[in-house]
């Protein structure tokens, strides 16, 4: 079998599937909020390395995916808080398989250095 016909016999929905909770922190942002509501700062609190500007724009094209509802609450000050929604919450499994699978498999990043650690590198 040549690589081009077993590529093409990929389902079109998992490809989609995959770009959408493979996008870069969308698959850690469900997760996230598998444990139920949260508010943005507790999401980004949940996401390492993440601007508060992706965070919106995923949180945007999660919601737009139908995996993640926003809700606002008309209270003073307004309160918004982000959900699963059924669609969202049916990824609980392959979630937690995913999960699992880098508990086993996957090393943990190495933290990043700070500026002044590189510059203490740079000056040895």
């Amino acid at each position: 079998m040549s690589a081009s016909s077993s590529r093409a016999e990929f389902c079109p929905h998992f490809q989609k599937a995959i770009e959408v909770v493979g996008k870069r922190w969308s698959g850690t942002i469900l997760r996230a909020l598998m444990e139920g509501p949260r508010r943005f700062s507790q999401i980004r609190a949940h996401v390492t390395d993440i601007s508060d500007r992706a965070l919106s724009m995923r949180l945007k094209e999660l919601e737009a995916e139908g995996l993640v509802m926003r809700r606002v609450e008309p209270t003073t000050p307004v309160s918004v808080s982000y959900e699963l929604t059924d669609k969202g919450g049916s990824l609980e499994r392959a979630i937690a398989e995913v999960e699992r699978w880098a508990e086993e498999w996957v090393a943990p990043a190495a933290p990043e250095p700070k500026d002044h650690d590189r510059a203490r590198a740079k000056g040895a």
